[in-house]
């Protein structure tokens, strides 16, 4: 799909509102390279995962994603053989946890209709819960070890606790002998040892290792000699805890490491269900449908809405094409919807073929395309100084020397620019030439020639955009099979223009 056509229709603007929903990082990588599929079939196998995504999120809530990471670094760093850190192992577990859940959550009765592709997805997902419970036993926090993690480790933190106690009996009973020496009756610790505050005069009455001073110098912490040896047994097992931690954690990490197949597959598949179910969510609140697909060129839309208007002054339009003809002439006043109908049948055409729901009413139809050609808005170029018309003949130019009968092709204000009564004959001999190929045609204009056009040529039909001529606004709805008018005298009537200057107008018109 060419890229100018995903812009000019903001297709990007889709996957922007899409990401929202996602949960990981990698989902919204994922999403960030959606386009759409290049076969009906894939196209066809997206739009159902999305419905039954939906349908699992109406039906059973929320899929089982709480406390989901993307741990892409860390599965990297274990496939390599490396000592992953607690927090990547706490993570890790969450992902095993979650793949693990997700059969559950797609489990149902066998006499109810089940979900046919999620469960495929799935059924590659491999529960690894002894792996997932060693390393909920033994870790707590992003950063925190268990005392279950192992005996070791269990044994050498009551001995710890145990000569923490003794330490403080014996510093609290040696503050006490030495009050009239100390600054404050608290004692403090200091690189890892125990220490107490020293008036700096009295150094000499209390013998020790000095480890600091205060910022005014008056306070010295001196660590007493008689600590020094209790000090030394607690820092030796506060080395033996650290390397307890270590081996436990290189102990996890060799686990993940023997089964980092399963591992790296269950990420790849909870990021894709991640993007799955961000489709499903995201058609949900645009109250989307699932539209028909089809490789006939038929498109059918049903009350279909522009995305990105607010649902709240979005007019819907029903516009079809392919069946009894394959181009459409929309003619009407500006500011009426023309360039919006153009842009919303060809996005959620763009939509419906990356396998997203489309806002829509039910058994709305759209065709599989392998292109979609837009040539929408002035896109002029300062730099290389080309006017409107030249602009858009570009871009018309290109869009002829590819087009064929399984393209769909947009023109707003097709021949605008450039003299109306040439512009008028470009636009009827570039609908020609793409009728004549087959290719399913949208065009909105201003000119009345192309409504003759319309009515005259087979398989081209006329449309226009609705104008209510009591209230002077447009009522932005798509009528099929009624050209336009300009509606200028009647307007013109209405604000005030005298009659006999609107019946010399009618009269020089032949």
């Amino acid at each position: 799909m060419n890229e100018k056509s995903l812009r000019v229709l903001e297709f990007n603007k889709i996957k922007a509102q899409l990401k929202a929903f996602a949960q990981t990082e990698a989902g919204r990588e994922i999403i960030d390279s959606l386009k759409p599929y290049e076969s009906i079939f894939e196209a066809r196998e997206h739009l159902q995962e999305t419905k039954e995504a939906l349908d699992l999120l109406n039906r059973k809530g929320n899929p089982p994603f709480e406390g989901i990471y993307d741990v892409r670094e860390a599965i990297t760093r274990a496939e390599k053989g490396g000592s992953l850190m607690a927090n990547q192992l706490l993570r890790l577990a969450q992902l095993l946890s979650c793949a693990r859940r997700f059969k559950d959550y797609l489990r149902h009765k066998e006499e109810e209709e089940g979900w046919r592709v999620l469960e495929d997805i799935c059924a590659g997902l491999t529960p690894l819960k002894p792996i997932e419970d060693a390393i909920f036993t033994a870790i707590v926090g992003e950063d925190e070890i268990s005392d279950r993690a192992s005996t070791t480790l269990s044994n050498i933190r009551r001995s710890l606790k145990e000569k923490n106690s003794s330490i403080k009996d014996k510093i609290n009973s040696l503050m006490r002998s030495n009050a009239k020496y100390l600054q404050e009756n608290l004692f403090t610790i200091r690189g890892d040892r125990y220490v107490i505050p020293v008036k700096a005069e009295h150094k000499s009455s209390v013998p020790g290792l000095v480890h600091d001073q205060s910022s005014t110098g008056a306070t010295l912490f001196i660590e007493p000699m008689s600590l020094v040896n209790l000090n030394n047994e607690i820092k030796e097992l506060m080395l033996k805890e650290k390397a307890e931690i270590e081996r436990i954690l290189a102990e996890l990490s060799q686990r993940v490491y023997e089964n980092i197949g399963p591992v790296k597959i269950n990420g790849a598949i909870i990021w894709e269900l991640d993007f799955i179910f961000a489709k499903g969510k995201y058609g949900s609140s645009l109250n989307g449908a699932c539209p028909i697909i089809n490789n006939s060129g038929i498109i059918d839309i049903i009350e279909g809405r522009h995305p990105l208007i607010d649902s709240k002054n979005v007019v819907p339009i029903s516009v079809y094409i392919g069946r009894e003809f394959t181009s459409l002439v929309v003619t009407g006043p500006n500011t009426g919807g023309k360039t919006v109908t153009l842009k919303t049948t060809g996005l959620l055409n763009l939509m419906g073929m990356s396998g997203l729901l489309i806002p829509a009413r039910d058994n709305s139809s759209i065709g599989f395309f392998n292109e979609v050609y837009a040539d929408i808005g002035d896109e002029q170029s300062i730099e290389q100084s080309l006017s409107t018309f030249s602009s858009h003949m570009s871009n018309i130019v290109n869009i002829i020397e590819k087009a064929d009968e399984h393209s769909l092709v947009l023109f707003d204000e097709l021949g605008a620019g450039t003299d109306p009564t040439e512009g008028a004959a470009l636009a009827v001999a570039i609908l020609e030439e793409l009728r004549g190929r087959k290719c399913r045609v949208m065009a909105t204009t201003h000119y009345s020639e192309l409504k003759g056009y319309g009515l005259k040529t087979t398989n081209v039909e006329n449309a226009s955009v609705e104008f209510d001529i009591e209230t002077l606004r447009p009522t932005y709805r798509l009528l099929i099979g009624i050209p336009g008018k300009s509606n200028a005298f009647e307007i013109s009537r209405r604000l005030g223009l005298p009659d006999y200057v609107i019946k010399n107008a009618k009269e020089s018109i032949s």
